[in-house]
């Protein structure tokens, strides 16, 4: 399978293979919106092409799937982290002070109970 990947095939076959993960992900997403959300909200089916379409729209909506333990933009949260360690302590404690009074001390409602 690696040889696959690192020939002059691999121009073919990860087209034609990326093609048949979407036809399969649509014909998925297809099925399960006309047993369950047709059923439910008795509205029409939908055919392939209309489900190719939602699921393109969800992935445009929701994102391509970075999630998980690591979700985000490595660049973004690499230039939040140099931007902390860079500020001083007195600046630090600053911003503590105003997230305290703006938004809440979480230590006060740990110590009431």
């Amino acid at each position: 399978m690696k040889r696959i990947f690192r020939s002059k095939f691999r121009f073919i076959a990860i087209p034609i293979l990326a093609v048949t993960f979407l036809f399969l992900v649509s014909y998925i997403v297809m099925l399960l919106w006309n047993f369950s959300i047709a059923a439910i909200f008795n509205i029409h089916s939908i055919n392939l092409w209309q489900a190719m379409a939602l699921f393109v729209l969800s992935k445009v909506l929701f994102g391509f799937g970075k999630g998980g333990r690591r979700g985000g933009a490595p660049w973004s949260k690499r230039s939040m982290r140099d931007k902390f360690e860079k500020t001083s302590e007195m600046d630090t404690e600053k911003m503590r002070t105003y997230m305290r009074e703006r938004w809440c001390d979480w230590r006060s409602f740990q110590e009431e109970k």
